[in-house]
């Protein structure tokens, strides 16, 4: 399972964490976000798949901090369409689009399937992720695929028994952020490390 641990910002904290053991770190180029990343950390991790997290993108300052914060990976939402996902592959840059889960979420999903690598699915929210509130995670059984999702959603510590009992064949990881918080931005390193160990002894 993949584990991403998002709204990294603190550079001792990102230190921390990465020790932790997350298979990818997200930062935030969200400006109304209390998590937001304004210039670069003093130190950027090798050891994990950085992931650039942002809203309405444009393309080219998506391109800009790519190369400035030295992401390998992108994640999308709000307005960002299918070519514009498509475009930011052909450069080599992996795409996660966030979606988020409500009645109609599935239909949402297809006209982006073969020009992402990854779903996201979220709880709805206005604040574009980050809300610590979840969601109703069997309506994920209505997704039929084929492309991979990480789970997002309010997950915590508490969460781990039931991510546990849940089970679909296209997911692949879990993306985790506000509800491991001390402060925005500044995550627990116990019960991170904690979560990991015991995802990763159960779905490896």
């Amino acid at each position: 399972m993949i584990i991403k641990v998002c709204g990294m910002r603190d550079t001792s904290n990102i230190r921390a964490i990465e020790q932790a053991g997350p298979d990818w770190m997200g930062f935030i180029f969200y400006p109304p976000s209390p998590r937001y990343v304004s210039e670069l950390p003093d130190y950027i991790p090798d050891s994990v798949i950085r992931v650039g997290v942002f809203v309405h993108p444009k393309f080219q300052d998506v391109i800009q901090h790519v190369k400035d914060f030295h992401l390998q990976t992108v994640q999308l939402h709000g307005k960002a369409s299918p070519e514009m996902c498509q475009s930011f592959r052909e450069k080599g840059i992996k795409v996660i689009r966030a979606v988020p889960v409500t009645e109609t979420f599935v239909s949402e999903t297809a006209e982006y399937v073969g020009k992402v690598d990854y779903f996201l699915f979220d709880t709805p929210t206005l604040k574009f992720g980050g809300s610590g509130q979840s969601y109703d995670w069997s309506l994920l059984s209505r997704y039929p695929g084929p492309t991979p999702f990480l789970l997002s959603g309010g997950l915590s510590p508490d969460s781990v028994s039931s991510l546990q009992k849940f089970h679909h064949p296209c997911l692949v990881g879990y993306d985790i952020n506000s509800g491991f918080e001390i402060s925005p931005a500044i995550k627990d390193v116990a019960s991170v490390k904690k979560f990991i160990d015991q995802i990763k002894t159960t779905q490896p």
